[in-house]
């Protein structure tokens, strides 16, 4: 369950690491997976210029700033959550995957466990760039 003011790792590779939740558009007390939520970038990646050439340091980049307000859709909750078929699915942290105002993700890759929830919510793209979905 997130909700105002909660912390949430960003799992996808757009430059941000930490972000917090600010508004819930479910219009709800609490967002679960699937749902989209407008965060704050708190902490971003370093880019790393020690590599030789800086290849990766121009190739990546960064896409988000500190103290971007961007729109996010939730992969992960930490609350326990039962599905249709009875098994109950909990997650070790709260994370997200940042997404433009028109609804496509800002990063390419999303790394680690994606909820399979995002199915049903017709977020295909962002279970497509996961590796992986329980």
């Amino acid at each position: 369950m997130i909700q105002l003011k909660t912390i949430l790792n960003c799992v996808d590779n757009s430059g941000a690491t930490l972000v917090e939740c600010v508004a819930n558009l479910r219009m709800k007390r609490h967002a679960k997976i699937g749902d989209r939520i407008i965060v704050v970038v708190q902490k971003t990646r370093s880019l790393g210029d020690n590599s030789p050439g800086g290849a990766t340091a121009t190739a990546g980049g960064n896409r988000v700033k500190r103290g971007d307000v961007k729109h996010a859709i939730v992969v992960r909750t930490a609350k326990k959550l039962q599905r249709k078929d009875g098994m109950v699915i909990r997650f070790d942290d709260n994370a997200c995957a940042l997404i433009g105002k028109n609804g496509e993700p800002i990063g390419t890759r999303i790394n680690g466990i994606v909820g399979a929830e995002l199915r049903d919510k017709q977020w295909s793209k962002i279970l497509s760039l996961a590796g992986m979905h329980a």
